[in-house]
């Protein structure tokens, strides 16, 4: 099952300057093929993707991250969706199944899950490009006016078709998301330059020294990873580009700094299409390392968290497995279960326990006289008695025994986990030498 409430035509969403989207091309959005770039392993969230893409890893007590990208897609009005694997992708196919079958086919809608086959080639796919390069027969059978392509790994919540309808405006060959972020972070992104008509002017992928922003010295305008094509050119460049024996074969490293160079790049203003603002600033994650992660999760218990998943108007969509509702026993004195500032989800029990500032997803189960604070506990896991728990990423299946603690001594727990900079520990199956039949 599906959550229900996607985006229609019952809404009037409006952008952030409050001007309606009915000026929007009459089917851009049906005549746009989005491309889901969801291969990656996400190396820098460690044992967290040990069996399982960056895209699939859970997120918010009961979405999957990749969940974001495509309610913006369905959201947004566009519904041919390809969504291309590659490292460890059983159980995203498996949620994509389960979750996104909703569409209608008879209509043209659809998401495709395309693991990687080497179609092109006796290699797997190389970088960016040329995943979307080997599925070349998708966008042609498509016959899209424009292709979208979005990376499946980030938190944000976005109205592609002012996108859409921006780059059909200027007569835009290529656009890219763009969006402003802090100079010492925004080495791990590509930073571009803009002149007076958002016409990108440089493009360079995770320099060293990031260059600042004109007047704001302390931020870059960085690249989303966010791009918009006319179809035709797209496949010609990737054609190109395949070709090319120098070339890494990769969006942000090859096809966008060349095509800079012959001034074919524009660039859209993240905060002109957001729909999650947090003041003027636009709400988007890069929850591509443990803390990023903790963070952003940890995030959603605030009295007012800074994604707002409460909004009926733009849904994240998932699958919604048919559980009952979580619960709290017992009401003595020394024996209370309960749960503060936290988010508890579907099939959740608590028993006489007690959880402070945490998100428990699904299927939690936390024992009599037990301390959760500050965590995150992921799908299925069981906490003993007499457990304690600090700042600690509890990984999915782990069964917590009888007086286990963690989160409290940051030399103990490096002994036996994994300990991030910021001294958040991370739990897996693999370092309590536990196992379990099947690993999603």
């Amino acid at each position: 099952m599906v959550a229900q409430g996607a985006h229609s035509g019952d809404f009037d969403y409006r952008s952030r300057s409050g001007a309606p989207r009915d000026d929007l091309p009459a089917h851009l959005a049906q005549q746009t093929f989005a491309v889901v770039l969801a291969g990656g392993r996400g190396s820098r969230l460690k044992q967290l993707t040990d069996f399982r893409a960056k895209p699939a890893v859970p997120f918010a007590g009961k979405l999957k991250i990749i969940d974001f990208a495509l309610s913006n897609c369905i959201n947004s009005g566009i519904r041919r969706v390809a969504v291309l694997t590659q490292y460890r992708a059983q159980s995203l196919i498996r949620h994509i199944e389960r979750g996104w079958g909703f569409l209608e086919i008879s209509l043209g809608e659809f998401i495709d899950v395309v693991p990687a086959q080497q179609q092109q080639g006796e290699t797997w796919y190389r970088g960016t490009a040329d995943a979307v390069f080997q599925n070349l027969d998708l966008l042609r059978e498509s016959r899209a006016r424009l292709v979208l392509v979005l990376a499946g790994d980030h938190v944000y919540k976005m109205d592609y078709a002012l996108m859409l309808t921006e780059h059909m405006r200027r007569g835009a060959a290529v656009s890219v998301a763009c969006t402003e972020a802090p100079l010492e972070s925004a080495s791990e992104f590509g930073v571009m330059a803009v002149d007076a008509g958002q016409r990108v002017v440089e493009f360079a992928e995770k320099p060293a020294r990031p260059a600042p922003m004109p007047g704001r010295p302390t931020h870059a305008l960085v690249s989303m990873g966010i791009y918009l094509f006319d179809a035709e050119l797209l496949v010609a460049e990737l054609q190109r580009d395949a070709l090319d024996d120098t070339s890494s074969h990769d969006f942000g490293r090859d096809l966008i700094p060349r095509l800079v160079a012959q001034g074919r790049v524009h660039a859209h203003r993240f905060a002109d299409s957001c729909v999650n603002m947090v003041g003027d600033v636009p709400y988007w994650r890069d929850v591509g390392t443990l803390d990023a992660y903790y963070e952003a999760n940890m995030d959603l218990t605030h009295v007012v968290p800074e994604l707002n998943l409460y909004d009926d108007a733009w849904p994240i969509l998932s699958l919604q497995k048919q559980l009952p509702p979580a619960k709290f026993v017992f009401d003595d004195h020394d024996r209370r279960g309960m749960a503060v500032s936290s988010l508890v989800s579907s099939g959740c029990i608590v028993s006489g326990a007690t959880v402070r500032r945490s998100v428990l997803f699904s299927k939690v189960r936390v024992g009599d006289g037990s301390l959760v604070e500050d965590s995150l506990v992921l799908p299925d896991v069981v906490v003993g008695r007499g457990v304690r728990l600090r700042r600690c990423i509890v990984d999915k299946h782990c069964r917590l025994p009888d007086g286990f603690v963690a989160g409290f001594d940051a030399a103990a727990d490096a002994a036996r986990f994994h300990v991030t900079p910021r001294g958040v520990t991370l739990i897996s199956l693999d370092m309590l030498g536990q196992s379990v039949h099947a690993r999603n």
